[in-house]
């Protein structure tokens, strides 16, 4: 899995993120506190976005907004505790989009797929291949030739397998040939500190997850899964991984917060508002991309699944190259042969 940066996305960004004016309906007014449930770690990116974006939408809505943390299973345990709550619009859940749209793939929610979701995206996110900073790899190359050479014996820090960061290593692993040993965490910001720390010798995880650890020389950036280069605030650019391997497959990663279909009509179009009028011009969220490495990227509804089906193809299309499914692409609508929706 690879993922475009700033300059890659722009045309994307325009071309979808302006969305029809939401039809006329009764507006919804929350009368207690909407629980949304990030499945994964404090400190992670989905963790930090979401912890941007919530007060933009609480102070919106008028009720505050629980950013819960309930990690486990790739991002499952909490996923499928949305999608067991009762549907009145008080939980929400926040994610990598291409999560939430394969888990039947990966075998890990069955019968799930990224229409039992309303879309708000946020922020597109790309990973990067770090090590610490004392690590004996200077570069990317380097790296490569000591996956090659000593395969397993090299441990990599990520939140799980179905993370940004598991798919990361698991494509560069396939394209590279190489084999690997991946230590979990519970988050893709415990997994960048454990590498900075020494616990891993390589992470994967995303630029937002390590940016401060770059800025602060405590993790060495090699290359950024894109194919333009990476400047993150602070840091020195970090070169695309196409400058190593050309061919490595590119597609862009949207993060953001998802609402289980069945949720009142109310709900959906006062959502698509307050998306549209506060998320979409939101000084903080822009600000927080701009910092971190990051893609500012706000969409909903149709034009959010647009955008999100190419990096949806993509992790459930490796999954069946790599023999690492469940479940066949074409249970969630998608055929690997041609790279479609059927």
């Amino acid at each position: 899995m690879g993922l475009v940066t700033k300059a890659a996305l722009a045309a994307a960004v325009s071309a979808y993120a302006i969305s029809a004016a939401p039809a006329l309906a009764q507006e919804w007014q929350p009368d207690r506190p909407i629980n949304i449930i990030v499945p994964w770690g404090a400190g992670g990116s989905t963790d930090q976005v979401t912890r941007v974006t919530a007060p933009i939408i609480s102070e919106a809505l008028g009720q505050p907004i629980v950013v819960v943390n309930q990690p486990g299973a790739s991002g499952a345990v909490g996923t499928q505790e949305v999608l067991n709550a009762p549907k009145d619009g008080y939980t929400w859940t926040a994610n990598a989009i291409a999560n939430n749209a394969t888990y039947t793939v990966t075998g890990l929610i069955p019968d799930t797929n990224i229409d039992d979701w309303h879309i708000y995206l946020s922020v597109a996110n790309v990973p990067v291949v770090s090590v610490p900073a004392d690590s004996e790899y200077k570069d990317f190359n380097e790296l490569l030739a000591a996956f090659k050479e000593r395969g397993t014996e090299i441990t990599v820090g990520t939140a799980g397998v179905t993370s940004s960061g598991g798919m990361a290593i698991a494509g560069l692993g396939h394209e590279g040939d190489f084999e690997y040993r991946m230590v979990a965490y519970d988050g893709g910001g415990p997994a960048a500190i454990a590498t900075a720390s020494g616990e891993a010798m390589v992470t994967t995880q995303l630029a937002v997850e390590q940016a401060e650890l770059i800025r602060g020389g405590r993790l060495r950036a090699l290359a950024v899964l894109s194919d333009k280069p990476l400047t993150i605030e602070g840091a020195d650019p970090i070169p695309p991984i196409t400058e190593f391997m050309p061919d490595f497959p590119i597609a862009a990663d949207y993060f953001g917060i998802f609402i289980p279909r069945e949720v009142p009509e109310e709900v959906v179009t006062t959502m698509n508002r307050i998306w549209e009028e506060k998320v979409m011009n939101s000084d903080a969220l822009r600000e927080y991309a701009e910092k971190n490495g990051a893609v500012f990227a706000p969409s909903y509804g149709e034009e959010a699944r647009k955008l999100a089906m190419p990096v949806v193809i993509e992790e459930a299309c490796s999954a069946e190259e790599r023999g690492t499914m469940v479940n066949d692409p074409s249970t969630i609508g998608i055929d690997c042969e041609t790279k479609s929706e059927m």
